[in-house]
Order: C-alpha cells, then sequence, then structure tokens
C-alpha cells in the first residue's frame, strides 16, 4: 500500500476500528516509532528506579532480573540483561521454574538471592502482587524495583519502585503494555542519564519486544503497534544468533516474518523449554553469540516443541471423552496430566465444544488445574465463588489456575455448573465468532490486490485482527474433505453472478457439515465469514480464504 493511497474499503475497515480521518489512518499505517513513545518518567516511581539502578552502578552492587518462564517474562528478562550491562552494571538474571516455584516473586528464591550478594532485584512481568515477599527482601538489605503490567491489589508493595501501567495514580497514557514493554521503558528511562546504551541503539532491542508483545496477547495498537511495527523491521536483519538458528530450524524465511510468525512459530518452540523441561534453555538461546550453541539450542526446542504436541494431543483426546455436552462448563480430569501443556489443552475444548472448561492434573492429594473461558463468565469469578473448596486460585477474565485438594473435585464441580446456571448468561457462543468488518452481496472487490492492501494492516493480532468478511446470500458448490486424518474442509462458494471463492478450515471438518445440496436436491444458499489470504501453488498466486462460519440461508 503505497503512502497516501487509501482504497474506500480500507478506509471503511479502519474507520469500524475506530481510526478516522487522512492523518490518523496514514499513522496506523505507516506507524512511527519516535512518535509513538511516551514519556516513560510519566509513569510513578520512574525517576526512583533509574536513581537506584544508578546507585548500584555507582557502588558495584550486583543486581538480579527476577524473570518468568513464559515467552513475555524471558524476552523483558533478556532486554534488561542486555541493556544493564551496556550500562555497566554487574547483572544476573534468575527465571523460577513453573514446577517447583511456579510464577512470580518466592521467599526461597530471596533469600538465596541475597546470601549469593544481590543487593537489587528487578523483576520483569510479575511482582506487583509479591508483598511478603518483597518484605522480605527488605529484611535482607535487598532493594526490589518492580516492572509488571498485572493488575494491583488493594495495596502495593514497599518496594523502591513499583512500575506498571494498571496503576491508577498512573498518568501514561496507554496501559496496555506486555511485560517486556514495561521493560524497555525502564531502559528508555535509564537511557536518559546513564551512558552505554546511546540514543537509537535501543531500537536492536525491538524484536525482543515485539516477540514478547505478541505472545502475550496484548492489544497491538497504540505504542505497541508500533513497537511490532519496528520490531519484525529488526527481526528481519537482528543480530541474535539464536533467533536466527530458530527461525532457519522453522523453516521460516527471515526475509517474510510476520506477527503470525510470533505468534505461531517461534512462541511455540520457545514456550515448549518452560512447559516441559525448564525455561532456562530458551533463556540460554536468546543470550548465546555462538552460532554452534545456538544451532543445538535451537533443534532442541524444536524437538521440546514436537514433544509438547504429542503429550498434548493424547492429553486432548482424553479430555474430550470425558466432557459432558449437558455441563455449561467443561471439568475435565486425568491422573498426573502434565501440568505444562493444560492450559493448552483447555484453550482447545473451548474451541471444540464452545463452552468454558477446566483441565486438571490429579494427583494423589492435591489437584492442579487450568481455566480458559470467553464472553461474560468470568474465570476470575468462578474461582472466587468457589474458593472455600479450593487451596489456591486466581485469573482473570479469559484466564485462571487452581490448585485444589483432589478429593473435593466432584463437589467443586458441581459449584461451577451452579454458579453458571445463577448468571444466567443469554447465548454466550455469540462471543465465539468475530463481527465482521464488511458486510458484501458479491464477490466483485476480491481480488490479489486488496490482499495485498489488507497487509498493510499488519501486524495483526490482538485489537487488530485480520479483517473479517461477511458474505451473504452464496451458493455452496463443493465441499471436500482433505488431510490424512479428514479433519479440514475445503468449500467453494458462488456469488449469484458466478464468482467462485474458496475457503479452507483447518481442523474443523466435523464443525462444517454444510453440503452444497439439502435433502430435497435444493441447492445451498449460506451467509459466510472469511479472512482473505493467498495461495501460492505451481507459480499460480490465488485469493483464498479462511472460513470462519457457514450458516445456512433460507
Amino acid at each position: 500500500m503505497k503512502s497516501g493511497v487509501v482504497s474506500p474499503l480500507i478506509k471503511e475497515i479502519l474507520k469500524r476500528r475506530g481510526v478516522e480521518g487522512a492523518a490518523s489512518q496514514q499513522a496506523f499505517l505507516h506507524p512511527d516509532y519516535a512518535a509513538a513513545k511516551h514519556d516513560p518518567f510519566l509513569f510513578p516511581d520512574m525517576k526512583q528506579a533509574v536513581a537506584r539502578i544508578k546507585k548500584a552502578l555507582k557502588n558495584r552492587q550486583k543486581v538480579t532480573i527476577y524473570g518468568d518462564y513464559d515467552i513475555d517474562g524471558m524476552t523483558a528478562t533478556v532486554i534488561l540483561w542486555e541493556s544493564l550491562r551496556k550500562f555497566g552494571l554487574d547483572v544476573e538474571t534468575y527465571t523460577p521454574d513453573r514446577f517447583t516455584e511456579g510464577y512470580g516473586l518466592n521467599i526461597e528464591a530471596i533469600e538465596q538471592l541475597a546470601a549469593d550478594g544481590t543487593k537489587l532485584i528487578i523483576t520483569v512481568d510479575n511482582g506487583t502482587l509479591s508483598i511478603k515477599e518483597i518484605a522480605r527482601a527488605k529484611e535482607l538489605g535487598v532493594d526490589v524495583i518492580v516492572t509488571d503490567h498485572h493488575a494491583p491489589g488493594d495495596s502495593l508493595p514497599d518496594a523502591i519502585a513499583v512500575l506498571n501501567p494498571k496503576r491508577q495514580d498512573s498518568k501514561y497514557p496507554f496501559n496496555d503494555l506486555a511485560g517486556c514493554g514495561m521493560a524497555f521503558k525502564l531502559v528508555q528511562a535509564c537511557q536518559t542519564e546513564l551512558e552505554g546504551l546511546p540514543n537509537g541503539q535501543e531500537k536492536w532491542l525491538l524484536d525482543l519486544v515485539a516477540l514478547g508483545t505478541v505472545c502475550d496477547i496484548v492489544g497491538l495498537i497504540d505504542e505497541n503497534r508500533a513497537n511490532v511495527y519496528w520490531g519484525l523491521e529488526v527481526l528481519k536483519k537482528t543480530r541474535r544468533v539464536g533467533l536466527r538458528a530458530l527461525l532457519a530450524k522453522a523453516g521460516v524465511d527471515q526475509n517474510n516474518v510476520t506477527a503470525e510468525t510470533l505468534g505461531f512459530v517461534l512462541g511455540p518452540r520457545l514456550n515448549a523449554a518452560g512447559r516441559l523441561e525448564t525455561a532456562e534453555m530458551a533463556l540460554e538461546l536468546f543470550k548465546t553469540d555462538d552460532t554452534f550453541r545456538a544451532l543445538e539450542l535451537a533443534e532442541k526446542l524444536d524437538d521440546l516443541n514436537r514433544e509438547r504436541r504429542k503429550v498434548q494431543e493424547e492429553i486432548f483426546v482424553q479430555a474430550s471423552s470425558q466432557v459432558v455436552l449437558d455441563d455449561p462448563v467443561a471439568v475435565v480430569a486425568g491422573d498426573d496430566w502434565h501440568e505444562g501443556v493444560i492450559g493448552i489443552v483447555a484453550s482447545k475444548i473451548v474451541e471444540k465444544f464452545e463452552r468454558p472448561a477446566f483441565v486438571m492434573s490429579k494427583g494423589s492429594e492435591f489437584s492442579k488445574a487450568s481455566g480458559r473461558s470467553f464472553g461474560e463468565f468470568s474465570m476470575a469469578k468462578v474461582i472466587h465463588h468457589t474458593a472455600d473448596l479450593l487451596e489456591k486460585g486466581g485469573g482473570h477474565l479469559a484466564a485462571g489456575g487452581l490448585t485444589i485438594r483432589t478429593e473435593h473435585i466432584e463437589k467443586w464441580r458441581a459449584e461451577v455448573q451452579n454458579f453458571y446456571a445463577s448468571l444466567e448468561l443469554a447465548d454466550q457462543r455469540r462471543f465465539l465468532y468475530p463481527d465482521p468488518d464488511i458486510e458484501l452481496a458479491d464477490f466483485s472487490a476480491i481480488n490479489i490486490e486488496l490482499v495485498d492492501e489488507l497487509a498493510g494492516l499488519e501486524p495483526f493480532g490482538n485489537s487488530n485482527a485480520r479483517p473479517v468478511f461477511a458474505f451473504q446470500p452464496v451458493l455452496v458448490m463443493d465441499r471436500r474433505v482433505l488431510g490424512r486424518d479428514h479433519n479440514h474442509v475445503k468449500y467453494t462458494f458462488a456469488d449469484t453472478d458466478g464468482r467462485k471463492l474458496s475457503a479452507i478450515a483447518f481442523g474443523a471438518a466435523s464443525k462444517f457439515t454444510l453440503e452444497p445440496y439439502d435433502d430435497n436436491g435444493e441447492q445451498q444458499r449460506a451467509r459466510i465469514l472469511v479472512e482473505l489470504t493467498k495461495n501460492e501453488w505451481n507459480g499460480r498466486v490465488n485469493v483464498e480464504s479462511r472460513l470462519l462460519r457457514c450458516d445456512v440461508v433460507v
């Protein structure tokens, strides 16, 4: 899409997404890194954070970055580790183990870090709720700077600084930064008072910022959009041999990376380390400058990801067989199901059975569960409502986790169903389908040029999904089941003037069952929702689409 030239269709899509006026639309289509960058000192406590880091440098104090085992936490860790070293600090990293320590700060780790000489802990992607843990650090003479993006509780911990865009007293104009984005803001603030990372050179960190931002599914608008847009450009020429090795192992052309590459190719491979073994493996991949070690780690992560998919699929099959179709909430449990993948399985249960889901790994005494939801049914609220049966638990609207005594599972399951029924929620399935950006009566506007124009709206992700087109009525011309397991389906539709459009739905042959003709031999008409894509085969490029919904039109 050429600068300044925006087609009426693209203008309408942008308008429906709240981007109106030529200037705003050009700013959206061609993000300016500098213009989108807000002042980091608008965060409460940022001045105190920078002052404490300067003190650590002056007094040659040991600094430890306390990270997390997911992509957001890992990228945030490396962003600060790399930058603080350039500023001249003595800095190490610590990543808790998913299985033995769990998420966030823990007192045992703090005590060990203090014993090893750490005088300043900087958290990334955690810490806002760690009141007891940070109090213990203070008792041991260790200061803490929190960088986080999770919602604060009723009070903040007694830290040197709590850098969080969701603080009620924050004057920062954008509150949906990921953990890596918050770490990046601290780097930008330090640049104003410390030497070693000249202004502009921080852009080389944007590949990590983009990766963490996309994988944490925060909104790709405002500062996030600019960071991801330019982060993808940085990734195309990244200096990180680890990322280059991982892209090569995944068979991705480095010059053609997109946000979907980050979310669906790199993300799962990097996350596989923390899900099945230890996140330190992925962290080392980010840090290393040894090409042979990078290739070795990329190979290992690729193997782990294949193993993760195998374990996940085995659990999914077992879990699916347990779903009670009369229950509005799926609650399934299996002996020692791998805790690292039950959250993914819960998401797949939601997708297949179109209802909220909890997937439990049963132990002899205690069981752990991961839940996923949608629409108006809040994971946080159902966990809070049933708290008297739980050992611990928490979450937000769409996701949650809990620990329960195994003997209480059946009673808890009943309480969950009763709670759902008490809410009297209406037609929650509607929340599983996107609202179309454009409603069209035929396929006349669909061509390669339009698909190329739509690419100008990238990066796609949360708050900026691929545009969805609705067409009605269209004729169902053909339905074919594809794949070794017969789980994919491809349709051919035609409009009233005979123009055709192919649409495919991967892994959804059992969901899309509409045949070209009904029982009376009449050709069926449908309303369809699709995302437009390109299909390249044997040198030919055609418009294809991903089928999202297909409903009979009477």
